[in-house]
C-alpha cells in the first residue's frame, strides 16, 4: 500500500514530507540527501541542524540565507573570531533564529573545528554506515542510529556543543552520509 501524500500535486512520488510546502519540494528534490563535502558546507549543515532543535525545518530553510549573511558565510574561520559584539549583532537579527545558546554554541564549534587534527569533512563521513537500509515508508525512518550516536560522542569530546544523536542523525540524512528517500520516492535510487 502507498503511503499517503507521496504524490504531489506535479504528479510525482517524493517522501511525504517533501510535498507539503513549494520550499521542501525544492530542498526534497535538490539537496537532502545528496551527499555534501567540504568543511564549510558541512559546518554551514551542522550549525542550521542546531538552529533547527525544537522548529520545524521549514523556519531554518525560509531564514538561511540570513543565516549565511550573519554567519560569514559559514567560514568557520571568520566564525571562530565573532567576539561578543557579534553575538549581540546576532541577537538583534529577526532574519535569523535569535537563540543565545545556539549563537555561541555555532561559534564554538566553529573554534572547535580549528581544533582538529584532520578535516571536519573526513571526521563527520567517518560515521556514514557502509550499508543503510531503505524505509519503505516515513515511519520506518529512524531519529537516532548507533552511528549518530557515535557522531555525536566524538563531536563531544573534540570540544563541540549543542549536536545530540538526533541532530547528528538528522545531518547524516541531509548531507548524504545515508539515504533515507522512502522506497517509492522518485529520489530512490
Amino acid at each position: 500500500m502507498a503511503e499517503a501524500g507521496l504524490l504531489g500535486t506535479d504528479g510525482i512520488k517524493r517522501c511525504s514530507w517533501g510535498n507539503s510546502a513549494p520550499d521542501y519540494v525544492e530542498y526534497h528534490d535538490t539537496e537532502w540527501g545528496v551527499p555534501l563535502h567540504g568543511d564549510e558546507e558541512l559546518y554551514e549543515r551542522l550549525c542550521l541542524e542546531s538552529f533547527q532543535s525544537g522548529l520545524s525545518w521549514i523556519t531554518i530553510l525560509r531564514k538561511r540565507d540570513s543565516f549565511r549573511r550573519a554567519f560569514a558565510g559559514f567560514v568557520p574561520e571568520k566564525v571562530a573570531l565573532f567576539t561578543d559584539d557579534d553575538v549581540s549583532r546576532l541577537m538583534e537579527d529577526a532574519s535569523i533564529v535569535r537563540n543565545r545558546a545556539k549563537i555561541l554554541a555555532a561559534i564554538n564549534n566553529a573554534r572547535a573545528i580549528s581544533e582538529l587534527d584532520g578535516s571536519l569533512d573526513d571526521l563527520l563521513w567517518s560515521f556514514a554506515p557502509s550499508s543503510h537500509a531503505r524505509p519503505r515508508r516515513m515511519a520506518d525512518v529512524p531519529a537516532i542510529t548507533d552511528e549518530s550516536k557515535a557522531m555525536a560522542k566524538e563531536l563531544k569530546k573534540r570540544g563541540f556543543v549543542f549536536l545530540g544523536p538526533t541532530t547528528c542523525y538528522a545531518l547524516m540524512q541531509a548531507t548524504g552520509m545515508v539515504d533515507d528517500h522512502v522506497k517509492d520516492c522518485f529520489r530512490a535510487g
